[in-house]
């Protein structure tokens, strides 16, 4: 038979490996930047601390240097938000030389992560499940939990790595990370989370019970049709209740209190940006007390000339140490713009947030907050959503009120009456604060919430209320309950 050959053309979009460094850094916070200019400049003798001066970038510029291209429209710097859109208040940068003495630190033990990784590395993972690993680790919230859709978490693994990844490698290795120590760790929801923490406890006849009636009837269980499910399985009120006490003794937040069960290593919360407040007016500061100003070694550039400039005698030695000092410049100079991409699209991107919610910072009230999404700070910026979305995650700010993380700041909208626009985060503290308000023995429905907002003037359904009850991790009314 014979075998037929065609020609196929396609259009495909890579990210070179500048490009790939530059969101790299993006998503990394103060101390893992630190570090990660500390391990560069301990692994790159031709990148070192200091002043950069125009005269030492003039390694033949035009045949020895990097492609300096411009980072694609994800990452595009434009032009910075005029002077006319600036308010009275002020943005400025404090210079990284300063000492700031008012930057306040969170210190917490161990991490959870670190305790996670630890606990690792009695498994035999090859180098590859390794990464995939960590990488989950990475992406576990505060309350224990991976919220992330397994085939965002490979295509993310793909896009760094470049490997090939599919969702089947990353549930099996997902299954190994939840094995480890605290219980229910690495669960996508609650009903597993309070599955896996069963399955790690001694079999009874009631942890296999409450294992089978949280896989079936679960949402049976969380509406309490207690008596539905007994007619089910066939099992009395005394076994119900042994049910209902083994499954209220779980801890549906396994990572939540973590700070308390450990006792070594410091873990420092430090934030990303300053942002203070003085007689009506605001200044911003990039906190880069930890980060040194980086140049070219002046050496490693006078040594390619000098090797560069006698080509006509030059042994296979010569040559590999002209590629050699070249990889090392090359390489010295692209971290160096990678830094500078960083530092100024961080800057850009807080300085847009501060212009949107200047009310908020002005006077730490929770209810001048407006409505924010990524794309909002995207079209002030000219970024990509994708970009903002790098700069909140993960990253913090001081203000004169506390530290918040940036996510706090983003929050869909909502109408009143009067057609004002709000932020939903002001409808979520009331719908808290009438919970906290309570009569325990008669708590308020979603219906009545609905009614509580409508007449405050918030257009408001009550399946919108129950999005946002669960949002805040609040129960229904009929668990809340107290006798």
């Amino acid at each position: 038979m014979a075998l037929k050959q065609q020609q196929q053309l396609k259009q495909q979009q890579r990210l070179s490996p500048q490009q790939i460094q530059t969101i790299r850094m993006l998503e990394l916070p103060a101390l893992e930047i630190e570090e990660r200019i500390k391990n560069e400049l301990d692994e790159n003798p031709a990148l070192e601390e200091g002043l950069d001066h125009s005269d030492e970038q003039d390694y033949d510029m035009e045949n020895d240097a990097p492609d300096n291209q411009d980072f694609n429209e994800d990452l595009s710097l434009g032009d910075y938000i005029s002077e006319d859109d600036i308010p009275e208040y002020k943005l400025t940068e404090i210079s990284n030389k300063e000492e700031r003495k008012d930057i306040v630190f969170f210190n917490n033990e161990q991490s959870l992560s670190d305790y996670l990784l630890q606990q690792l590395q009695l498994n035999e993972l090859s180098d590859k499940e390794k990464k995939i690993s960590e990488y989950i680790i990475g992406n576990i919230d505060d309350d224990g939990y991976l919220r992330r859709d397994m085939s965002a978490i490979a295509d993310d693994i793909v896009f760094q790595s470049g490997e090939d990844m599919n969702e089947k490698e990353l549930v099996e290795i997902l299954k190994i990370i939840q094995e480890l120590d605290p219980p229910g760790i690495g669960a996508q929801n609650l009903q597993e989370c309070l599955i896996l923490q069963l399955k790690k406890r001694k079999k009874t006849r009631e942890t296999t019970l409450a294992i089978e009636i949280l896989t079936n009837y679960f949402e049976e269980f969380t509406r309490k049709h207690y008596d539905k499910i007994q007619k089910i399985l066939d099992i009395d009120e005394k076994q119900m209740k042994a049910v209902i006490h083994e499954i209220t003794s779980l801890n549906p937040k396994p990572g939540s209190n973590w700070d308390n069960s450990m006792t070594t290593l410091m873990n420092r919360v430090v934030p990303d940006f300053i942002v203070e407040t003085n007689s009506g007016e605001i200044s911003l500061t990039l906190n880069n007390r930890g980060i040194p100003d980086l140049r070219v070694n002046r050496e490693y550039s006078d040594m390619l000339k000098d090797y560069t400039g006698n080509k006509v005698n030059q042994t296979p030695e010569m040559r590999d140490a002209v590629l050699f000092v070249k990889q090392k410049l090359d390489a010295a100079q692209g971290f160096i713009d990678a830094v500078r991409q960083r530092h100024e699209t961080m800057q850009r991107t807080m300085e847009s947030i501060i212009l949107l919610q200047e009310e908020f910072f002005l006077t730490g009230d929770e209810s001048r907050l407006k409505p924010m999404i990524l794309k909002d700070i995207a079209e002030r910026t000219g970024y990509d959503i994708s970009t903002i979305s790098r700069v909140s995650s993960s990253k913090y700010v001081q203000t004169n009120f506390g530290i918040y993380p940036l996510k706090f700041f983003f929050s869909e909208s909502a109408q009143t009456k009067s057609g004002e626009t709000i932020s939903t985060r002001k409808i979520k503290r009331i719908i808290k604060d009438e919970i906290d308000a309570e009569n325990k023995k008669k708590p308020v429905t979603d219906e009545e919430l609905t009614s509580i907002l409508n007449a405050k003037g918030y257009l408001i359904a009550r399946r919108t209320v129950a999005k946002y009850r669960e949002q805040l991790e609040i129960p229904v009314a009929r668990m809340r309950k107290e006798t």
